[in-house]
C-alpha cells in the first residue's frame, strides 16, 4: 500500500517535514517514490509548500493519506481558496 505521509528533518527543536509519498512499509525517513512539498511547524504561522496537482494524482490512483497529512492539505486548500478569492 502506499501512503502520503511526512518524513522529518532537521535538528532538534528545528525540525521541518517533507511530504512524501512512500511504500507503507519503509521507514519514516527512508526510502520514498515522490517529493510532494514540505510543512514547517517552527514558523508562526506554520508555513507549508505542496504540489496538490501530483497529491490528487497519487490519491486518484490509490494512494491513502496519514490523518496529519490529511488535516495539513486540508488547511492548505483553504488558505489556497482564501488568497485566490481576494
Amino acid at each position: 500500500m502506499v501512503r502520503v505521509r511526512m518524513s522529518r528533518k532537521g535538528t532538534s527543536k528545528t525540525s521541518f517535514f517533507r511530504i512524501i509519498v512512500a511504500d507503507e512499509r519503509s521507514p519514516r525517513d527512508g526510502r520514498f517514490l515522490e517529493q510532494l512539498g514540505w510543512y514547517d511547524p517552527v514558523t508562526n504561522p506554520a508555513k507549508v509548500r505542496l504540489d496538490l496537482e501530483r497529491y490528487k494524482h497519487w490519491l486518484g490512483v490509490g494512494a491513502r493519506p496519514t490523518e496529519t497529512v490529511a488535516q495539513i492539505v486540508k488547511r492548505y486548500e483553504k488558505a489556497q481558496a482564501k488568497a485566490a478569492a481576494k
